[in-house]
């Protein structure tokens, strides 16, 4: 964990929405660990890692729960290491997710976790019996930070979400393309993540030292590691959607910008667990669903914008990213531009 790196404030605020009632104990809590209580009310504030990771464990042993309280019975410290146990056991991030959901549900009373396999699409659907919205979204995004978290660490390397809905509308954040993928739907009425389920025939590499090291670093290995705003990876993603498609340098020249070899460039992505190509793709996949919901452009131009010579191949590109037609994505998007009542957060 570098010392620049940062969290977003909305992040801080699910982990303390226990003592939302008590704030003597919740300013204390903060200044124990340097952050200034006046950073809560900044939607767009952030604070530093490494202080976030100390108030993650501090919060968990005043709570005496490893969830925060986000469910009405919780998780009792031990845990998440009793989880991860059996975890290491298994032989590929299929059976280890399965267990790993299997497991939180020995614990936790009103969140369900569930793995839908259809096709070569893989989907973990969250279902809640929250009633409060706030309480609620906090809750469903903790589980899903924690089990995608947990499948980054079990396979040593980022897995890429291209898909995630939260069932409640929460403020965007700037870390929601490398946290939840480039095609985030807020207040969509239901929480789920989909991938590639070819990851989940991954290896699981990790063993019992490996999970000594983890535990001792579990916030920055769940949730700022998962989040870095100031990897490689992110630095490449963002120089490059920052130009059009036909202005993106070849993996050669990026190296030669970095002041590093090709081959240096390419071990130093891999160790963040991406390729340059991979990373180019997440840009395309990006640029086409922020043009989508912009609404300005054609289909044929979204197409184009994305670097796709032809809006055939940009259909089919589409409907594997997400089973549906580009027409259809759109036409859904305007369906949910006025989400129900229930798909929203309170008003302050």
């Amino acid at each position: 964990m570098r010392d620049s790196d940062s969290v977003a404030v909305y992040f801080l605020n699910a982990m303390l929405h226990a003592l939302r009632d008590q704030p003597d104990v919740l300013e204390a809590r903060l200044r124990g660990v340097g952050i200034d209580p006046a950073v809560l009310g900044q939607p767009q504030a952030r604070v530093p890692a490494k202080a976030f990771a100390g108030l993650w464990l501090e919060m968990i042993e005043l709570l005496d729960d490893e969830f925060f309280r986000l469910d009405s019975h919780g998780m009792p410290l031990g845990s998440f290491a009793l989880i991860c146990r059996g975890l290491i056991q298994e032989p590929n991030l299929e059976k280890a997710l399965r267990q790993c959901m299997s497991s939180f549900a020995l614990f936790l009373r009103d969140l369900r976790g569930s793995l839908t396999l259809r096709g070569g699409r893989a989907v973990i659907s969250v279902q809640s019996t929250i009633a409060d919205p706030l309480t609620q979204v906090y809750a469903e995004e903790t589980y899903l930070v924690l089990v995608i978290g947990l499948l980054c660490w079990l396979a040593g390397r980022r897995i890429a979400i291209d898909r995630t809905e939260l069932a409640v509308a929460r403020p965007a954040q700037d870390d929601d393309p490398l946290l939840w993928g480039p095609d985030l739907r807020l207040g969509s009425g239901r929480t789920e993540v989909e991938f590639d389920s070819a990851w989940l025939r991954l290896p699981v590499v990790q063993d019992l030292a490996g999970l000594k090291t983890f535990l001792r670093s579990a916030p920055q290995g769940l949730v700022i590691r998962f989040r870095n705003q100031n990897g490689l990876v992110a630095e490449v993603y963002r120089h490059l959607r920052a130009r059009r498609y036909g202005q993106w340098p070849t993996l050669a020249a990026m190296a030669e910008q970095q002041g590093v070899s090709a081959s240096t460039f390419r071990r130093q992505l891999e160790r963040e667990g991406r390729s340059y190509q991979q990373i180019k793709d997440e840009v395309r996949r990006a640029m086409a669903f922020e043009r989508l919901r912009e609404g300005t452009l054609s289909i044929a131009e979204v197409a184009e914008q994305a670097g796709f010579q032809e809006p055939s191949a940009f259909h089919r590109a589409f409907k594997k990213w997400t089973g549906q037609s580009p027409g259809s994505y759109r036409a859904r998007l305007a369906g949910l531009a006025n989400p129900s009542p229930e798909g929203r957060l309170p008003a302050p």
